[in-house]
């Protein structure tokens, strides 16, 4: 462990020994003149371990993937100004993510307001949506430390502590600061609103429950309710893997069903939601919940009726709320539905196989083969583009937790940082990234030598349409000239053996082998570059 011995130290050290004394030993970043210092004392005087990103937006990004898959908050660093800015597409994502993460930014020194890289960095942070705390003085580190970490973990967005360089090393008493998250008593609610859920609930024919990111801790006992009222369980993407193994899982809710469960949920009369947000794509723009019942549970009252109006709103705990309702449906000795026994399992979770091809590989019958081979304990990271959708519907996970989406903020481009980010947060597990040719150009180039140089266990499907696949279509459908949209890029699969790990080209169905033997010889990060017919991808499905 590290000197805790009571004295005066510089306040680099103490900003870093407050990180440490949270139970953080993760630091990602790039380091620059106003945390260098601070990263440097975090490993060697605190045996903390410091991530080098190539781009300071790559850094916040990692800590996002690194607080979803380990449920703690993500810590990065950047230095002042352009660092800063270059941190803003990541900030938005978090903060449309809800994910907890802090963000420990330079700042130009108070002396200096002429400095070159001086600008308003209050006004850039707010301007994400990510909350800002200002180091007011020295003598305040630690606290305004566990401040800036307090907020991230009760406001679930990143909270960006502001850090003036002149202050750095400036002699400051140290003692360690943290402040108590205070989680208010679960509970379920009484009165009208109860008994309205209840009496839908109990009069549904053909329910359907589903859970969202809110629900993720409530399984076995939404499972339960599931069971009493013989009703499937489906997710929100968020909460993809869920249910998985169970026999009446419809897997993913909305836009993303497979044509059987998509077919379930619209016969349904009554959807049970439990911390789901039900947006435009979870209903297919209101088209699922039409003429049926809708019961929505939420710990967060401003989660109700956001995109679709309940009938029956309940603020509580979805774990107590499922047994709750249990309860009184034994005591009212109401019977199952019956409409699970109408369902065969065998399809609910089948979706429409692939073409072939023979000029490229044919997309969809390669993501059926990759889910049979791929690790079984993968984590699994999606960047943005058109080739994600069906990636989200055919590509498995075991749990929530092992899925990570970089698409809050419709952004391409982010999705090898938070590979990155998920591999350190999951050392003995493989990463599986898909990316697209346009977002891997965007961030994933800068970035690939940094998992070949942190020794990572990361496979990497790049799906090359060369082009811009999302305004591709949109020149198809106006039959206009889609050529703007196009690239020759260079071969994706070179280009990750020039960086340090391993490639390997697949242009059509016949060359599909070789890659899938390599992902089981693989002793780096590997990158398996997919040449897609950009007329045949299929549509997003959202």
């Amino acid at each position: 462990m590290y000197d805790t011995t009571p004295r005066d130290i510089p306040v680099h050290q103490a900003i870093a020994r407050a990180v440490r004394h949270h139970g953080i030993d993760v630091l990602f970043g790039l380091m620059g003149d106003a945390n260098l210092f601070l990263a440097d004392h975090f490993v060697r005087g605190c045996n903390g371990r410091f991530v080098p990103a190539a781009h300071e937006g790559s850094a916040v990004l990692m800590a996002l993937a690194y607080a979803q898959v380990t449920g703690a908050p993500g810590i990065a660093t950047v230095t002042h100004g352009p660092a800063l800015t270059n941190c803003m597409t990541a900030l938005t994502e978090g903060v449309r993510g809800q994910i907890p993460v802090v963000l420990l930014a330079g700042d130009t020194p108070v002396a200096n307001p002429r400095h070159v890289q001086g600008i308003d960095q209050r006004g850039v942070v707010l301007a994400t949506g990510a909350g800002f705390e200002q180091l007011r003085a020295p003598d305040t580190a630690a606290r305004d430390v566990a401040r800036a970490i307090w907020r991230a973990r009760v406001e679930r967005r990143p909270v960006v502590l502001n850090m003036p360089a002149d202050f750095m090393w400036a002699e400051t008493p140290y003692a360690p600061h943290a402040l108590t998250v205070f989680e208010t008593r679960s509970y379920v609610p009484e009165g009208d609103a109860l008994d309205q859920a209840i009496g839908m609930i109990a009069s549904a024919r053909r329910p359907v429950i589903l859970a969202g990111g809110g629900a993720v801790h409530a399984r076995d006992r939404i499972l339960r309710l599931a069971e009493r009222l013989e009703a499937p369980v489906a997710t929100t993407l968020r909460a993809k893997g869920l249910f998985r193994g169970h026999p009446h899982d419809l897997d993913i809710f909305g836009t993303l069903s497979t044509p059987a469960a998509y077919d379930v949920i619209g016969k349904s009369d009554c959807i049970v939601a439990f911390g789901a947000g039900l947006h435009d794509f979870t209903t297919d723009r209101g088209k699922l919940t039409a003429g049926k019942r809708l019961v929505q549970v939420d710990t967060d009252p401003t989660a109700m009726g956001r995109s679709v109006h309940p009938d029956a709103a309940l603020v509580a705990d979805a774990g107590l709320t499922a047994d709750n309702f249990v309860h009184w449906l034994d005591e009212a000795e109401i019977a199952p539905s019956g409409f699970t026994p109408e369902l065969d399992p065998a399809t609910l979770r089948t979706h429409v196989p692939g073409r072939k091809s023979t000029s490229h590989v044919s997309y969809v019958a390669a993501l059926d083969r990759l889910e049979r081979v791929l690790p079984q304990d993968r984590v699994l990271v999606t960047d943005g583009g058109r080739f994600m959708t069906e990636v989200w519907c055919r590509i498995s996970v075991r749990d929530p937790q092992s899925f990570v989406v970089t698409a809050h903020f419709g952004s391409i481009g982010l999705g090898l940082p938070e590979a990155i980010g998920a591999g350190i947060a999951a050392p003995d597990r493989p990463v599986v990234l898909f990316s697209g040719d346009g977002g891997f150009m965007m961030g994933g180039l800068g970035e690939f030598n940094t998992a070949v140089r942190l020794k990572q266990d990361l496979v990497v499907i790049l799906c090359n349409d060369a082009a811009y696949g999302a305004e591709h279509i949109q020149f198809l459908d106006r039959k206009m000239d889609p050529s703007l949209t196009e690239f020759d890029w260079p071969t994706f699969a070179d280009v990750a053996i020039s960086l340090g790990g391993q490639g390997v080209l697949v242009t059509d169905d016949a060359g599909l082998d070789a890659a899938l033997d390599a992902i089981a010889t693989r002793d780096r990060p590997l990158l398996i570059e997919l040449r897609l017919d950009p007329n045949d991808v299929p549509r997003m499905r959202i």
